[in-house]
């Protein structure tokens, strides 16, 4: 028993000091994984702790329910609309991509060390699968926003490159264990398997799970709890008939995020704090199998394996499979340096160890060091980056709070949301019976230095309030942009991107350049309307935020509708100084 309580007090100590030192961290821009990795690492045997942990069955045990949870959450945050720009694009990063940098990372490595070309290629697919959640755990203690078709695209990807590099990792591993000799069609073969089985498995898992909410009648509380244990029986059963199990649960977790359940606000918050959860623990427990001592033996192998990732492999990759898509130069470039890497190769180095392979541990040490680099080198130098490349956008308006009142039997789901209003919201200093609404909502009053003002009272909204409302959660936009607009939050102010003015997307050139000196055009790009010459300029792949410069007035696209057609253009007119072309 006095064992069991210092295990436990071990275990709650290692995550409390490593949430409290995420906190601080995040301040400075810190990767917050690369903080529970020291952690755990400090901990370890050669650590301050001295803790002795050599099991690297427990890991992978653990480090895959985690990913199962982590790759589901990532699925269910994956919105419909995203694919309309990156789904393409993605799935070229996530196969042939991943192919590329499986394939080149190898070639790098028997040029420069004469590695054998199986333990190359292993070496490869194991590091060949990128980190969404870093990245945007990243963005997100950053209080960063980038463009639709750039993080998109960086979503997809991760979410779907996981299960091709478990499935080139499996396979690599069985064929150098069994001596069999290397065959593309034997690969592709298998990845199509895991692939086609996956898919199929993940869309009925999904689709059973949002009729068995819709009839199932329990409290609010056990859906989040169903869901994750759903995804993890999916996960397994998956896997033991030969598919990707990862790319299931992914599939799965799209499937009910874009589902309208009442209970979907209940399962994503919960789910939030279980995927946040898994990455920790998942982090801690490689940290502390990690031995510091003997990643000084093949560290030279593994600095130049990350280096030649970062700077040659990744970028090669990043412009062969994004080559038919057209995608703007800077963004290319910065999707090429946000290939970071995150816990998947660190947890698929497990599986040689596990199976066998001599030299075992040449794996986990390399994946860790390159992990470690990728971390400290790309995760630090992310936000700064994206600002430098003006891939960054305003945050979109949204309550500060919200909760669901699925209870109440709505057949469209109903939301309770509090906003906090500031000087620069439209709904400022204004009365509620002075503004006007294209949708309906419920007045519920405001809180006022903590007392509730009642709708009867007749308040005056004022900054610092806390107004609350009731509404459908369709119409979240059309509210927020009234009541959230140019919150304190925003770290980049819509009128200083968008510009003071808004134009019809159905406007012709020539109407704007009677107003506006556009500079010089053709007779033929005059005739053209702003959705079309933007429409020509993107390759009909237009996202909020994209920009033309034609003369000295910037167009920035302000809003899109469901058919991808623009609908709102921002103009902004600059002086001599910030005149660029394009």
């Amino acid at each position: 028993m006095a064992d069991l309580n210092g295990i436990m007090l071990l275990m709650g100590s290692l995550l409390l000091v490593s949430i409290l030192a995420a906190v601080v961290s995040s301040r400075l821009g810190a990767p917050l994984l690369l903080v529970f990795l020291v952690v755990g690492m400090l901990a370890g045997e050669e650590g301050l702790l001295g803790i002795g942990f050599d099991q690297p069955e427990i890991a992978f045990l653990i480090g895959s329910l985690a990913l199962v949870i982590i790759i589901f959450d990532g699925g269910m945050r994956t919105k419909r609309e995203r694919f309309r720009v990156a789904l393409w694009p993605a799935i070229s990063l996530a196969t042939l991509g991943v192919a590329l940098t499986s394939t080149l990372t190898a070639l790098g490595i028997v040029w420069l060390f004469d590695l054998s070309w199986p333990i190359a290629l292993l070496i490869g697919a194991i590091l060949s699968s990128t980190d969404a959640a870093a990245v945007f755990g990243i963005f997100q203690s950053q209080n960063l926003k980038i463009k639709q078709r750039v993080a998109s695209t960086l979503e997809i990807e991760s979410g779907t490159n996981d299960p091709m590099a478990v499935i080139l990792t499996m396979t690599m591993t069985t064929l150098i264990a069994s001596g069999e000799a290397f065959s593309f069609t034997v690969v592709g073969l298998e990845v199509a398997q895991q692939l086609t089985i996956g898919f199929i498995a993940g869309w009925f898992g999904g689709r059973l799970f949002v009729l068995m909410a819709e009839k199932i009648t329990a409290q609010f509380a056990f859906f989040p709890l169903l869901a994750a244990a759903s995804a993890v029986v999916v996960f397994a059963l998956t896997s033991s008939i030969g598919g990707s199990g990862f790319l299931a649960v992914y599939l799965m977790g799209y499937k009910i995020g874009n589902a309208r359940l009442p209970q979907l606000m209940h399962i994503l918050q919960v789910q939030d704090g279980l995927a946040w959860l898994s990455q920790i623990m998942m982090f801690l427990i490689l940290g502390l199998l990690v031995t510091p001592s003997h990643l000084i033996e093949n560290l030279g192998l593994s600095l130049s394996i990350a280096g030649l990732m970062i700077f040659i492999v990744r970028p090669l990759a990043v412009v062969v499979s994004l080559a038919p898509f057209s995608f703007p130069i800077r963004e290319q470039f910065f999707i090429s340096w946000v290939g970071l890497r995150g816990a998947v190769p660190i947890i698929l180095a497990l599986y040689p160890w596990l199976s066998g392979l001599p030299g075992q541990e040449l794996f986990f040490d390399v994946a860790f060091v390159v992990v470690l680099v990728s971390l400290i080198l790309q995760g630090w130098t992310l936000a700064p980056l994206a600002r430098w490349l003006k891939l960054e956008v305003p945050l979109e308006a949204e309550p500060d709070r919200r909760m669901a009142l699925d209870q109440v039997g709505s057949n469209d789901p109903l939301e309770l949301w509090s906003y906090e209003i500031s000087e620069r919201s439209p709904a400022c200093d204004h009365y509620w019976y002075e503004l006007r609404w294209s949708v309906p909502l419920e007045f519920v009053g405001l809180i006022r230095d903590g007392e509730w003002l009642q709708p009867s009272e007749r308040p005056k909204l004022l900054e610092d309030d806390h107004v609350l409302v009731v509404a459908k959660v369709q119409h979240i936009d059309e509210i927020s942009r009234v009541l959230a607009a140019g919150g304190k939050a925003r770290s980049l102010n819509s009128s200083d991107f968008f510009g003071d003015f808004t134009l019809n997307g159905e406007l012709s050139l020539a109407d704007v350049a009677s107003f506006y000196p556009l500079g010089h055009l053709n007779p033929q790009e005059l005739t053209m309307s702003l959705h079309a010459f933007f429409s020509q300029k993107f390759h009909r792949r237009m996202v909020v935020g994209d920009q033309l410069t034609l003369g000295n007035v910037q167009l920035t696209i302000r809003e899109l509708n469901e058919e991808n057609r623009i609908t709102k253009v921002g103009v902004k007119l600059l002086d001599g100084s910030d005149s660029k072309s394009g």
